[in-house]
This record gives C-alpha cells, structure tokens and sequence, in this order.
C-alpha cells in the first residue's frame, strides 16, 4: 500500500469516534471474515476498495460511504483472501480503469 493512499485514506475520512475506530479493537479476538462481515454490514450498498503490498498478511479495505464518508480498517488477510471474501459475501472485485492504479474495486452484485 503506497503512502499517498494511506494519507488519502486519513485525510478523507470524517473523524468521529465511530469513523476512526479500527474493527480489530472493536472486536478483539474475532475472525478476519468475521470483522469484514461486521464492516460490510455497516453500509453493504456501497462501494468498497481494497489494497495490500504483494505478499502482505494484511489488507486494508476502505468504504466509500455516501452518507456514512469514508471509512478504512485494516485486516489480517491476504489480498487473495480478501478477494475471496468479498466474493463470497456478494460483490464484483475488479482492477480499476486506470492501468496505475493497483487496487481492487468492489460492488454489491444485484439480487435478481
């Protein structure tokens, strides 16, 4: 994760006790799948974002809120098992238009 979208990711979040909170400390001892779940289910409609050095045992995945702001906490999962988490509990996950961007977009698949 490069500095610039660590310090985007801060800069824009709304600062609040509950914006800035991180999961892990919410919810000590809990599952990785188990915080991603407790996250998505705070907003599932929206946008999510997530990104992870190559190799990293932790990910970080942000939510781009439209009324709740921005909000990003930091998991202990691969980007391979992020992936497969956000899959599995419903979304798309994509590279992003621009070839210089390196993280992963997700949307909610719509329900038929």
């Amino acid at each position: 994760m490069s500095l610039a979208h660590k310090l985007l990711c801060r800069v824009s979040s709304k600062p609040s006790n509950a914006e800035t909170s991180n999961t892990k400390d919410d919810m000590p001892g809990a599952e990785p799948r188990d915080q991603l779940k407790a996250f998505i289910a705070e907003d599932p409609d929206s946008r999510y974002t997530f990104d992870s050095e190559r190799g990293a045992p932790q990910s970080e995945i942000c939510r781009e809120g439209r009324e709740k702001g921005r909000k990003c906490i930091t998991l202990a999962m691969h980007s391979t098992e992020m992936f497969a988490a956000m899959q599995a509990q419903g979304f798309f996950c994509a590279l992003p238009m621009d070839p210089s961007r390196t993280h992963m977009e997700c949307r909610r698949i719509p329900k038929a």
